[in-house]
């Protein structure tokens, strides 16, 4: 369990963004005060495991369900991975835009970086082409 010096010290030191409305694409990430290069802005105290699925894993299951799952699970062929903190805690890092002019950087599963000091207001965005190794077109 968490006390109360490790939420307030996480509060002061590590959050720094915040969802709002992107001209990128819907929903955006966004910092809200500076965030200086090589930070993980997106820190977390809630472990971000992912258990891998399968199709066959996901029959059965509510019709509601399914539809949050692909939008907020990583769908590859078969193969489905999705948060082993279920779908009722929502991490930010899902609503991290793509750009080819990168800020972020994902070094490790669930732990990203800046690639250099984001402004304040300014949209957290990653490059999916390299993060993925896959190229990706949107209209």
């Amino acid at each position: 369990m968490i006390d109360k010096a490790t939420l307030l010290k996480h509060l002061r030191e590590d959050v720094y963004c915040r969802i709002d409305a992107s001209p990128i694409h819907g929903v955006g990430v966004f910092a809200m005060r500076t965030i200086p290069k090589g930070v993980d802005p997106l820190k977390s105290l809630v472990p971000r495991d992912e258990i891998e699925l399968k199709s066959v894993d996901l029959e059965g299951l509510p019709e509601g369900v399914l539809a949050q799952m692909e939008k907020y699970c990583f769908f590859d062929g078969d193969q489905i991975l999705a948060s082993a903190n279920g779908l009722n805690t929502v991490d930010m890092a899902i609503y991290i835009n793509h750009s080819k002019s990168p800020n972020l950087r994902l070094v490790a599963p669930g732990q990203f970086e800046t690639t250099r000091a984001v402004k304040k207001g300014e949209e957290l965005v990653m490059d999916y082409d390299i993060t993925f190794g896959e190229e990706h077109h949107f209209d």
